[in-house]
C-alpha cells in the first residue's frame, strides 16, 4: 500500500469527521448519520492501515480520531450501583462458575500435594529436623505453643486487616502473573501447600493433628477457596497466551485480562470475610466443631453463591466480562 496515495484519497473525509467532533452545539440528524458513517469508514481505514502499512504517526493519530468519535457515538457512561449490583450478582459468580474446569482440579491437586507432604513430614524425623531444631519444635507444637498462640497474638482487627491484606495480595499474584504462562502461578500454589504441608506434619507428629485442624478450617475452607480460584483463573489466563482459540491472541487475552480484574475485586471481598473469621472466629473460646461449623457455613454460602447465580449467569451468557457496551471495538464495520 502506497500510504501517500492513501492519505490523500482520504484525507477529506478525516477533516470532516474532525470537524464534526469539533463542533460546539448539538449536530442535526443529518450531520449524526454523517458522523456515524464516518466513524465507520476511518476505522476501516485505520485497519487496513495497521495491517498492510504500519505507520506509527498516521496509526497514532486515525486511533484518536476513532476513539473520539466512538466515544462521541456511544456517549459517555459512568459507573453507578446497577453496575456494582450486576457484579456482584452475575458478572463476577459468572466468571469463577465458567472457570470452575481450571480451580477445582487446581484444588484438588494442590490439597492431595499439602497432605501427602505432610503425611511424608509426619513420618520422617530427619525431615522434621532439617525444618526446626528440637527445642524450636517443641515450642511451636506444644499446648500452648505458636501454632496455637499465632491466631491470638494481635488485636483481631488489625490481625484481620493483615490477614486480609497478606491473601489479597497473594490471589492478586495468582491472577497477574498468570500471564507468564502460568508458571509463577504454579509455585504460589506450592509455596502455599508447603507451609501447610509443614503444619498438618509437625502437629500430627506430636499428636495434636486435631487441634491444628481446629485452627485453620474455620477461616482456611474459604480463604484456600478463593485462593485456587485465583489460581485457577491465572492458569487459564496463561493458557490463553498459548491457545487463544478461535479468537484472536489479542481479543483473548482481552477478555480473559478484564474477567481476571473483576474476579480480582470479587475476591477482595471473599478474603475479606475469611479475613475477619481468622481474626474473630478462630482465635474465639467457641467450642471446636461451633468454629469449623462457621467455616464450613461461609465456604457452603460462596459455592451456592457460584453455582446458583453464577451458572444461571452463565447460561445466559455472561462471561465475567464488561458490558458490550464499554469494550473497545475489535471489528470496525465498513459502510
Amino acid at each position: 500500500m502506497d500510504v501517500d496515495v492513501f492519505v490523500a484519497a482520504h484525507q477529506a473525509q478525516w477533516a470532516r469527521l474532525e470537524q464534526l467532533l469539533g463542533r460546539g452545539r448539538r449536530l442535526t440528524g443529518e450531520e449524526a448519520d454523517e458522523l456515524v458513517s464516518l466513524y465507520q469508514r476511518t476505522s476501516t481505514h485505520l485497519s487496513l492501515i495497521q495491517s498492510s502499512a504500519p505507520d506509527p504517526m498516521l496509526v497514532g493519530r486515525l486511533t484518536q480520531l476513532v476513539a473520539r468519535a466512538r466515544a462521541a457515538i456511544t456517549g459517555a457512561r459512568r459507573a453507578s450501583w446497577r453496575d456494582a449490583a450486576r457484579f456482584f450478582t452475575a458478572g463476577f459468580p459468572a466468571a469463577v462458575y465458567r472457570s470452575r474446569r481450571w480451580w477445582i482440579p487446581t484444588a484438588v491437586l494442590s490439597i492431595a500435594v499439602g497432605v501427602l507432604l505432610g503425611w511424608w513430614i509426619a513420618g520422617n524425623p530427619e525431615a522434621q529436623s532439617v525444618i526446626a531444631a528440637p527445642d524450636d519444635l517443641r515450642r511451636l507444637t506444644q499446648p500452648g505453643g505458636e501454632y496455637e498462640t499465632y491466631y491470638s497474638s494481635h488485636p483481631a482487627a488489625s490481625f484481620a486487616a493483615k490477614v486480609w491484606t497478606n491473601n489479597a495480595q497473594a490471589a492478586a499474584m495468582c491472577l497477574v502473573l498468570g500471564a507468564f504462562l502460568g508458571l509463577p502461578v504454579l509455585w504460589i500454589l506450592f509455596l502455599n501447600m508447603a507451609n501447610l504441608g509443614v503444619g498438618i506434619g509437625l502437629m500430627a507428629s506430636a499428636g495434636r493433628l486435631d487441634v491444628f485442624l481446629g485452627l485453620i478450617l474455620p477461616h482456611g475452607l474459604l480463604e484456600l477457596t478463593a485462593v485456587f480460584v485465583a489460581a485457577g483463573m491465572g492458569l487459564r489466563l496463561g493458557w490463553t497466551v498459548i491457545d487463544p482459540g478461535p479468537r484472536t491472541r489479542r481479543a483473548a487475552l482481552a477478555e480473559q485480562g478484564r474477567a481476571a480484574l473483576g474476579m480480582a475485586i470479587g475476591l477482595a471481598l471473599i478474603l475479606f470475610v475469611s479475613g475477619l473469621i481468622e481474626g474473630f472466629v478462630t482465635p474465639s473460646g467457641l467450642p471446636t466443631w461451633a468454629r469449623i461449623a462457621i467455616g464450613v457455613a461461609a465456604e457452603a454460602a460462596f459455592l451456592v453463591y457460584v453455582y446458583v447465580l453464577g451458572g444461571r449467569a452463565a447460561r445466559a451468557g455472561d462471561v465475567g466480562d464488561v458490558e458490550e457496551a464499554d469494550q473497545t471495538a475489535t471489528l470496525p464495520t465498513a459502510a
